[in-house]
């Protein structure tokens, strides 16, 4: 009999890539994730993983108990759904991590609609940046992710979440107010290719949304200056110090006097904003709500 605890810890094994890192995700030791695998093996009497210089890879016979552990998972949480839809007037907390933003934009007025939906329904939240939210939800730290598309990301097929898309906002340019395209209407990325950069740092989603918008104008972005806390970019744009693309609803409240905003000329750069959950859990009587606050708060 395969125990789903180390189905589990396979599965956080093939995304972290490491033992180490897939046990500090699961808040093991080194030593019990091995011991759990070794005994995933026995009871499969397959080898599942290699290990080499850079970590850990899956077998053949690994790839195949991952496909099927997801399944598992999956129903898992379908089970617990359906046990907690069984008791009427369910209440408990939910956790739900986003970035900054998106806690501004959608998540507070969410938290509002469910004071007055489902009042029983408790939520914890957790700031975290757009890529860092998804593996917190996959190792179960988190019941619910406000994340963004970027490079790598899991994408809408894969088997191990749901998601649920909220909202796609462009990016602006931010100007220093004395910039030589300052009075412009719009913006053409090809004429700040010369210019020095500000941006978040590698990692960062909307670091990726910048580098490719200006890959795709012909040119790679210089930067000169980097942080992920847009209002410092903009308080460096308005310094003189450089360009940025920065999201629409990022500049909200932000002090913009010596700066100049303008839109980007043909197709704008977006951010991509959607909830997830890990698959299975979306009918969750304690989740379904939040995510329907969700895409209320966003428009949907």
């Amino acid at each position: 009999m395969i125990e789903a605890r180390r189905l589990h810890i396979l599965r956080a094994v093939a995304d972290h890539g490491t033992v180490t890192a897939a046990a500090a995700a699961l808040y093991l030791t080194p030593s019990a994730v091995s011991q759990q695998l070794t005994a995933l093996e026995q009871e499969t009497g397959h080898k599942l993983v290699e290990r080499g210089a850079r970590g850990v890879r899956l077998t053949a016979a690994g790839e195949i108990l991952l496909t099927h552990t997801n399944a598992v998972l999956a129903q898992l949480e379908r089970a617990e759904a359906e046990l907690a839809a069984y008791r009427t007037g369910e209440a408990g907390t939910v956790t739900l991590a986003s970035f900054a933003t998106g806690i501004g934009l959608v998540v507070g007025p969410a938290l509002g609609h469910l004071a007055i939906s489902s009042p029983g329904i408790r939520v914890r939240v957790q700031d975290a940046e757009g890529d860092a939210s998804l593996p917190m939800l996959l190792d179960r730290r988190i019941d619910v992710a406000v994340a963004v598309e970027y490079r790598g990301a899991p994408g809408a097929d894969d088997d191990r979440i749901t998601r649920v898309p909220l909202y796609a906002e462009p990016f602006d340019a931010v100007l220093p107010a004395t910039h030589r395209l300052a009075g412009a209407e719009w913006i053409r990325l090809g004429d700040l290719s010369q210019d020095t950069w500000i941006g978040p740092y590698p990692g960062n989603p909307c670091h990726d949304v910048v580098v490719l918008a200006c890959e795709h104008a012909g040119f790679s972005p210089q930067f000169e200056h980097s942080s992920d806390d847009f209002r410092a970019v903009v308080a460096l744009a308005s310094a003189g110090a450089g360009v940025a693309l920065v999201p629409r609803s990022a500049l909200r409240g932000v002090d913009l006097a010596e700066a100049a905003v303008r839109p980007v000329d043909a197709v704008a750069p977006e951010r991509k904003v959607f909830a997830a959950v890990r698959h299975g859990a979306e009918a969750h009587p304690l989740i379904r709500p939040v995510l329907d606050a969700l895409r209320r708060a966003a428009g949907g």
